[in-house]
């Protein structure tokens, strides 16, 4: 299957990776702040106690914005976890709808999902929340990085799920589950 959104999910993926990214580069300086205390200290002098204020908790917001943005892009590769043990041993016909009633279940939570998360991003915004950590950041920034990356997956879920009706109602004794057919990247 070829996902028609896919310069979308690629956005999600590369703002994924720019997350893991920044996590990697704020945990060095750290180790690196610390590592530069031990040397001066072993060689007799005064620590400088150099350090990152809330390393942590900007480590932490960023690892949502790590998994959820992500989450598209890692689904139209079909690189999510799938219990298909039993499914891919049904008939075609059979596993046609199986997929489809799947696809139509992640996708209503999902978006169920998505309004929760904006009514939470929306409290947030509306009573100016912010971290309870060293830092006071704007909970609303982590959670719309969460709310974008669920609303990619909503995406990806409703175009996974019209292709796999389309074959599911037009041809299901042919039907091949999207992770059996070539990626065309």
């Amino acid at each position: 299957m070829k996902f028609r959104l896919m310069p979308l999910y690629r956005l999600g993926g590369l703002g994924a990776a720019a997350s893991m990214v920044a996590i990697c580069g704020l945990i060095t300086i750290q180790v690196l702040f610390r590592l530069l205390d031990a040397l001066l200290v072993l060689f007799g002098s005064a620590r400088l106690g150099l350090e990152i204020t809330g390393v942590s908790e900007l480590a932490s917001f960023l690892l949502v914005g790590a998994t959820f943005l992500g989450m598209a892009y890692t689904f139209s590769h079909h690189a999510h976890i799938r219990m298909s043990l039993v499914i891919q041993r049904l008939p075609a016909a059979v596993r046609a709808f199986t997929e489809l009633f799947c696809l139509a279940v992640a996708s209503a939570l999902n978006a169920l999902l998505c309004v929760s998360l904006w009514q939470l991003m929306h409290e947030s915004l509306e009573f100016d929340d912010v971290s309870s950590g060293l830092l006071a950041v704007p909970l609303w920034i982590p959670q719309l990085a969460l709310l974008v990356g669920m609303a990619l997956m909503s995406l990806a879920l409703a175009e996974a799920l019209i292709h796999t009706a389309r074959q599911a109602l037009t041809a299901p004794r042919r039907f091949e589950a999207p992770d059996e057919e070539p990626s065309h990247d």
